[in-house]
């Protein structure tokens, strides 16, 4: 019986590591966690946005749930959605929010949902999904709407304020959609 319980651990341990490497396959983005410092320098945009009572605020591609926890503690009135579509990072997103009453969690592609209520949204992905991503938006959203982009900035968009975090991997934008720019700025 010990044989047969360690053959399906090491089972669903391989399928689940085989699913994070689908899923970025797929996806072109890793499931990486933001640090404290990024999800301080996005929180800080977010209030510099003045978000509305009650504020539904997107996580598009939450993955393991560390900037959704820590955007519903900053914001407790606000409405948090986390979309995720890798199971391993969603699944694990649900277990540490179980007990957060302001956060609903969905699984699937972000593309596939309907953003138009967000007041805000954000965004902690890779270079090669922002361009699709800005025209999901632009489809998506109401204008004046916050979008905040850990890292991976939105190319020819006029970025309103940034945060440059300490460490490798980048700083946080804020952006207020469409945030089209006059010029081909490339920001």
């Amino acid at each position: 019986m010990t044989a047969i319980a360690s053959f399906l651990a090491v089972l669903i341990v391989f399928a689940l590591g085989a699913s994070l490497l689908v899923f970025q396959a797929i996806t072109g983005v890793p499931p990486m966690s933001s640090n404290s410092s990024e999800v301080a320098d996005v929180i800080s945009l977010l209030q510099e946005a003045g978000l509305p009572d009650q504020a539904i605020v997107y996580e598009l591609g939450c993955g393991w749930g560390s900037l959704v926890i820590a955007l519903a503690r900053a914001f407790p009135d606000a409405r948090i959605r986390g979309i995720e579509m890798s199971p391993l990072p969603y699944w694990i997103a649900r277990f540490r929010t179980r007990k957060m009453p302001n956060v609903f969690l969905q699984w699937g592609d972000f593309y596939a949902f309907d953003l138009r209520d967000a007041q805000a949204v954000t965004a902690y992905l890779m270079i090669k999904p922002m361009p699709r991503l800005a025209d999901f938006l632009d489809r998506t959203l109401k204008s004046g709407t916050p979008v905040v982009s850990l890292t991976f900035w939105f190319r020819q968009r006029q970025v309103a304020a940034t945060r440059d975090g300490p460490g490798l991997r980048g700083a946080a934008a804020l952006y207020y959609w469409p945030a089209r720019s006059s010029e081909n700025d490339g920001a």
